[in-house]
């Protein structure tokens, strides 16, 4: 999909606002509100609007403590990657993870309330996994740039 200007500054006032509304966008935009309506179902019908999300504050929802940790697995394939895949799922901890080429097979970010609760987290889930040979964590002392804000 070719993107215009317009196209850009929709996007742009989107991501600081996702329910903003398109008489707002128009007024933002500088385009009519059935205009704004017509491109961004066009910017979601192509797939760059994947959809809308609400950001939350993790301190605010008693998830004061963020750690970067990375995962190595004990053996590979798509069976035991899977699993592991379907663990990081299933745990509420982990805010964000990927799969990664370097050091790590996977690196996390980890949210939880304190140091005991990351503590918690490490020695009774992640470590006793059956596929995870290794684990290195750093925590967090302070967010420079974030994007995405809290998203828990």
């Amino acid at each position: 999909m070719r993107m215009d200007q317009f196209d850009i500054a929709i996007l742009t006032a989107l991501q600081a606002d996702g329910a903003m509304t398109n008489a707002a966008l128009s007024e933002r935009v500088n385009l009519s509100a059935s205009q704004v309506s017509r491109r961004r179902q066009a910017l979601q019908d192509a797939g760059v609007i994947e959809g809308y999300t609400v950001r939350l504050n993790p301190q605010k929802m008693g998830l004061g403590m963020r750690a970067v940790t990375r995962v190595n697995l004990r053996h590979h394939g798509q069976e035991r990657d899977d699993q592991f895949a379907q663990f990081i799922k299933e745990r509420p901890e982990i805010s964000v993870a990927f799969s990664v080429s370097g050091d790590a097979d996977y690196v996390l970010d980890v949210r939880v309330a304190d140091l005991e609760a990351f503590a918690d987290f490490i020695h009774n889930h992640l470590l006793p996994h059956p596929q995870v040979s290794q684990v290195r964590s750093e925590i967090v002392l302070r967010t420079m740039k974030d994007p995405h804000g809290g998203a828990v």
